[in-house]
């Protein structure tokens, strides 16, 4: 039977908690990505000699070509600002009191999305260079929140 089949023994409701449990894992690429977060405030790629392409986030495999992808490459701290937005609203569509500017920073032929910080949005222009602030050492964990915005480089 496939997933878009549905047996006629199967029942309509289900009263109570289901016992599902997982664990979602970074993979093999993505734990060495966070992890060069958390011990060395460092961002790395991975490089495709194939296709020229450099991943970021790091992944394992080319996803033009499906190599495997064994060069990771040092990008720094310093990326290029694509786009940006001003949120002024919260999740729950409440207004937020003090907007928070979010943008996407190109680092090799990807990038992340993370918060900017600026005195003012009008600071901003596209393509201009921001660089990561990581949090203290002691205060890392290896996820994208060790990085506590990305500001104007110097």
């Amino acid at each position: 039977m496939s997933l878009l089949e549905h047996s006629p023994d199967a029942p309509s409701a289900w009263s109570g908690t289901l016992p599902v449990t997982n664990r979602y894992t970074l993979g093999l690429a993505g734990e060495r990505f966070f992890r060069a977060f958390k011990d060395e405030g460092r961002m790395y790629g991975t490089y495709c000699q194939e296709c020229d392409v450099t991943y970021v986030p790091a992944t394992t495999f080319c996803e033009r070509c499906l190599n495997e992808l064994t060069e990771w490459v040092d990008m720094g701290t310093v990326g290029e600002l694509v786009t940006f937005t001003l949120l002024c609203v919260n999740y729950d569509g409440s207004p937020r009191e003090i907007p928070e500017i979010v943008g996407f920073v190109r680092f090799g032929d990807g990038g992340l999305i993370h918060r900017i910080v600026v005195e003012e949005p009008e600071d901003l222009e596209i393509g201009m260079l921001l660089e990561a602030v990581f949090k203290p050492v002691a205060e890392r964990e290896g996820s994208i929140l060790d990085i506590l915005g990305f500001r104007p480089a110097l």
